[in-house]
């Protein structure tokens, strides 16, 4: 039996993915070119997108996340990857192989259920079992007017999309219709915080948690909240990494993650396993060297202290 993504993200213990977009332009180097290009402050540079998906799945990175801002505010100045969601997903499902494709999360009371579902199916059936599907309830007040969807009771239409994704819409729909594709792998659910839920309610119906950026410290204590109700089910986080040149350079953290060489980089990934975390996605944008060069020496110095369990019980 093939495994599942979910199992897959944590086979070994602790895995480590990349979020995009792929861009460092909130770097000073990579605002100027931002300027040069003319693009919005938050829009990235997806000229490399492509390439750098690749190159991700080849070295060996465990998932790749993208996030669903559906309209760009520039109050926000954060355009995320820009591509509509499960669009992107599918383009990338088509140009990668093994790598897993996570959402981080999609924002569910904005989104049409029916087609919500047969989207997730569709990639779920596309990448051959690769979705991890990070869901929410928005935290951007604008948004809502805009869709017709009401802010206030968006609570309410996640706990009930969920029910509809966790049977298929087959309570949802008259006699003899149906969604499809029906997958033949299980769509996991990852929730983005507490979607406006208690914490017994998303523990008992939820696969899996999307945690906010945080030290080993503040994920000590999140994790074992998250396991208090929800179990042994999946603890997941981010950092954004700027992966300093010199490999011994100390860790100096900054907000949502920190600069460090690789060598304090493997130590903090160790502290953040050892805090209960059992998947890491990096994030590039504050990152100051050339993207490729550092998945790579995260790739060849990095990833083997922690995905070589898991490659050996492949094996």
């Amino acid at each position: 039996m093939m495994p599942t993504s979910l199992g897959r993200l944590t086979d070994g213990g602790f895995s480590i993915g990349i979020e995009l977009p792929l861009d460092n332009d909130w770097t000073a180097a990579g605002d100027g070119k931002r300027r040069h290009d003319g693009r919005h402050p938050g829009v990235p540079d997806l000229e490399a997108h492509a390439e750098l998906a690749q190159l991700a799945d080849t070295l060996g990175f465990r998932a790749l996340w993208v996030r669903d801002v559906p309209v760009y505010d520039p109050s926000f100045g954060d355009a995320a990857q820009v591509f509509e969601t499960f669009s992107y997903l599918g383009y990338l499902a088509g140009i990668t192989r093994d790598i897993l494709l996570g959402t981080a999360a999609v924002v569910l009371p904005l989104r049409e259920p029916l087609l919500t579902l047969k989207s997730a199916a569709t990639i779920q059936e596309l990448s051959r079992g690769r979705l991890l599907l990070g869901v929410a309830s928005g935290d951007r007040p604008v948004e809502y007017p805009l869709f017709g969807r009401d802010f206030a009771s968006r609570g309410a239409r996640f706990r009930g999309q969920i029910a509809l994704l966790r049977d298929g819409a087959r309570g949802h729909l008259p006699p003899g219709l149906e969604i499809l594709p029906t997958t033949h792998w299980p769509v996991p659910l990852l929730v983005a915080g507490l979607a406006q839920q208690t914490p017994a309610w998303i523990g008992a119906h939820m696969d899996g948690c999307l945690a906010y950026p945080g030290t080993p410290a503040d994920h000590l204590q999140r994790a074992a909240n998250w396991r208090a109700v929800a179990g042994d089910k999946p603890y997941v986080s981010f950092i954004h990494l700027d992966l300093a040149q010199d490999p011994r350079e100390p860790l100096r953290r900054h907000r949502f993650g920190a600069r460090a060489g690789r060598v304090a980089l493997t130590e903090e990934l160790a502290a953040l396993r050892d805090a209960g975390v059992q998947h890491i996605g990096l994030h590039f944008r504050r990152n100051q060297r050339p993207l490729d060069e550092t998945m790579r020496e995260i790739a060849s110095d990095v990833l083997p202290a922690f995905h070589a369990k898991a490659q050996a019980c492949a094996a």
